[in-house]
């Protein structure tokens, strides 16, 4: 009884050592080696940056290509007004945004890209409020009442879509 136990244990142990790819649904095997996890993602040449530093055959503009993230960011948050957006050091500003014309309560909202990742932790959103009173004295304060988690579901959920879409055209 004891041997079926632990061949069980050992079952378990085993059969978690794979992921689940969160786009697709399929089992990922987790390399246990460090170094080859970290010669296999050098492999891949991901990040931040994706291929930018490597040479492209083809003829396409690998920027459009090379982030997920960044594309669906800027798709999910069009209708704001854009500051700055600098890909190299993965942050996209929005400027100050009021759904009404005279409104006295603005938003901004800021988001830097952490990896190139399709993970609720590969970007970070900052959302502030301005709040201007009739004499135009404002203040500003960092919004924590979820429209920071609202907007980067929205973002995940767009990027998704994309993942999915790019796959099935590369199936076709």
């Amino acid at each position: 009884m004891l041997k079926f136990i632990k061949i069980i244990i050992i079952f378990l142990i085993l059969t978690n050592c794979a992921a689940t790819d969160k786009v697709t649904g399929e089992r990922i095997l987790i390399e246990p080696d460090a170094k080859k996890r970290a010669q296999m993602e050098a492999e891949k040449s991901g990040g931040i940056f994706g291929n930018l530093g490597k040479s492209n055959k083809n003829t396409e503009i690998e920027f459009k290509n090379s982030n997920v993230l960044w594309r669906a960011t800027l798709k999910s948050l069009d209708f704001l007004p854009l500051i700055n957006a600098d890909y190299a050091g993965g942050v996209i500003i929005y400027d100050w945004y009021s759904s009404d014309i005279n409104s006295k309560e603005q938003i901004k909202v800021a988001v830097r890209f952490l990896n190139n990742d399709l993970r609720s932790d590969s970007i970070g959103i900052t959302t502030h409020k301005k709040i201007c009173d009739t004499n135009n004295k404002c203040s500003i304060n960092l919004l924590k009442n979820g429209l920071s988690d609202e907007i980067k579901d929205k973002i995940l959920s767009s990027a998704r879509s994309i993942k999915i879409e790019e796959r099935k055209k590369d199936n076709q």
